[in-house]
């Protein structure tokens, strides 16, 4: 607390030197991150060009819908949070994905009932329809300022030209080889066998179908022979797709949520998110407890228990075009502070017990921040690594495996260990429940614009990342912070290496925590910083990961405080 109370007197002393000599209305440059090199090359291609923030998110989504196939296909979707620095404009465009119409709640049981995981995770019919290629041709008409046949070129040159596999694209691979569908396997295993790394992996299918999007925006994918040749591709594997299911599909257009911790104002995904709900539900807790207290091991394990009451409270959220989402109960104080009250600062509180959890990083994020002000967060899926593993013959398109972040059944866990209940249950046209948090935070500082993938964990590592910022960190700091989390079931606080001394780890297991270390590490998170206070703009990539950031200042430098007045 004293840090942090320092840091705030240090920067309002600074700020009001910097207020005559830095102007604080637009960045002196533009920053972008992304999990891939290329995609953030596709980005910085688009602003050099002229293009604004949301120009160069369409071109980045793209490209990463070639060069990460394991995490952000275009057979998939997400959700794009963007702001307009003219009229402070913020919304949060769902392009998420939508059930089939002919799905059924139970469509996943087994002949006694039980949830089949394989059912709805491998194959066709594991596959929602995709929202991914709508969200671009929605943005890029009514926030670019580019064609979009111009914001897809990157991503057509990748596609046809190629791009080297990574060590991640090479062990993502490894690890779903045996639910490939042949098509996807001759796209991704050159050769029938895992490609070694720097093998160049071609898509000449998928660049047709980028460009036909870029052409003929919707008939290049959701209508016309688009549309009959991926219907057909999938019902003849036994998918359950129709023409009309994706003539239907529709971007939804949704007010973000707005929430302050101290002196800072986050802004971040709505339902059908569960991600801007956890983070604002676990920060009025800490709020009302005065968080943190003295010692860092109490800090820690007050973390963890509101971590565990937010994460439980997840279940009563669903699509809200289907069910209704008790927000303001939910986030209000009068339900958040004798939760937060609580807390025992010396006993962990028991959560009913579960299975394990299976993780992973199936999603990708990145943040872009352009001159002018506007900014983009996107967080973009398949589900799980090469979604459903099926790919329709022909069109070079992965489909995701998002029907499994649905309810099997009441009680049921999905594939990240996460407990279901009927507001998430399988309905025709509804968007399944996720925990994709893209969040912007502003305070005194500035603007920090930050997501990551990795299931269930993104609201805890997008929180552990916002407190870094909070006291005093920096993009890069925020994104190699060392990661634990909670998330109520199952009953364990997961860490990774380094992230608790052994000393933290004795203490917390004293108060009655079960732990476990993540020995890989876990996350992707990507990052902006726009100081205001000192005039630059920085941007960081996950160094977990193989992304890049990139920051190019436009604006000469600024005099310092000293020659303010010579």
């Amino acid at each position: 607390m004293k840090l942090l109370l320092r840091f705030l007197v240090g920067a309002a002393l600074a700020a009001t030197v910097a207020a005559e000599a830095a102007p604080t209305d637009t960045p002196p440059g533009y920053a972008l991150a992304s999990a891939h090199p290329l995609a953030t090359q596709a980005g910085a291609e688009i602003l050099d060009a002229g293009g604004n923030a949301f120009d160069a998110a369409v071109a980045v989504s793209a490209a990463l819908s070639v060069v990460e196939p394991q995490a952000s296909a275009l057979g998939g979707g997400g959700f794009f949070l963007l702001h307009r620095q003219s009229d402070g404009v913020q919304v949060m465009v769902d392009g998420r994905e939508v059930a089939p119409l002919a799905a059924t709640e139970g469509m996943f049981l087994d002949k006694k009932g039980v949830p089949d995981p394989k059912k709805s995770r491998v194959g066709p019919l594991a596959a929602a329809i995709p929202g991914g290629p709508a969200a671009w041709i929605h943005i890029a008409s009514k926030y670019g300022t580019r064609p979009l046949a111009q914001l897809l070129a990157p991503a057509v040159r990748y596609a046809r030209e190629g791009f080297p596999a990574d060590r991640r694209y090479v062990r993502d691979l490894t690890m779903v080889t045996d639910r490939l569908s042949p098509a996807a396997a001759a796209v991704f295993m050159p050769g029938g066998k895992v490609p070694a790394e720097g093998t160049l992996i071609r898509q000449p299918e998928l660049a047709v179908v980028l460009e036909q999007i870029g052409t003929q925006r919707r008939a290049g994918f959701y209508e016309g022979a688009a549309a009959e040749k991926l219907v057909a591709a999938v019902r003849a594997a036994g998918g359950i797709w129709s023409i009309e299911d994706l003539s239907r599909y529709r971007i939804i257009e949704r007010k973000p949520l707005t929430f302050f911790f101290r002196d800072h104002r986050l802004v971040s995904a709505p339902p059908p998110s569960a991600g801007g709900v956890i983070l604002a539900q676990t920060l009025g807790m800490l709020e009302a407890r005065n968080w943190p207290p003295a010692e860092p091991v109490e800090a820690k394990h007050v973390l963890v228990e509101a971590w565990r009451r937010a994460y439980r409270d997840r279940r009563e959220l669903g699509d809200p075009e289907y069910v209704f989402a008790p927000l303001y109960r939910l986030l209000s104080p009068e339900y958040l502070r004798p939760l937060a009250r609580d807390i025992d600062p010396a006993r962990a509180t028991p959560s009913v017990p579960a299975t394990a959890s299976r993780e992973g990083q199936h999603t990708t994020h990145f943040s872009i921040l352009d001159a002018q002000g506007n900014r983009a967060a996107v967080t973009v899926t398949l589900n799980e690594y090469f979604g459903s593993g099926f790919m329709p013959a022909g069109s070079g398109v992965l489909l995701n495996n998002e029907m499994d972040d649905f309810t099997a059944a009441p009680g049921a866990l999905n594939a990240y260990g996460l407990e279901g209940a009927k507001a998430n249950a399988i309905v025709p046209g509804k968007r399944p429940l996720s925990s994709m948090a893209p969040t912007f935070v502003e305070g005194p500082r500035g603007l920090l614009i930050l997501g990551t993938p990795g299931g269930s964990r993104i609201p805890s590592m997008v929180l552990l990342g916002t407190l870094a910022f909070v006291q005093g960190g920096d993009a890069a700091q925020v994104v190699g912070l060392r990661r634990y989390h909670h998330q109520h079931v199952p009953d364990r606080i997961e860490h990774e290496p380094g992230a608790l001394s052994e000393g933290e780890r004795a203490a917390l297991a004293a108060r009655g925590h079960a732990l476990r270390e993540v020995a890989d590490g876990y996350g992707n998170m990507q990052a902006v910083w726009w100081d205001r206070i000192g005039d630059h703009v920085e941007a960081a990539s996950d160094p977990r990961g193989v992304g890049s950031g990139l920051a190019r200042r436009l604006r000469p430098e600024l005099p310092t405080p000293d020659q303010v007045g010579k």
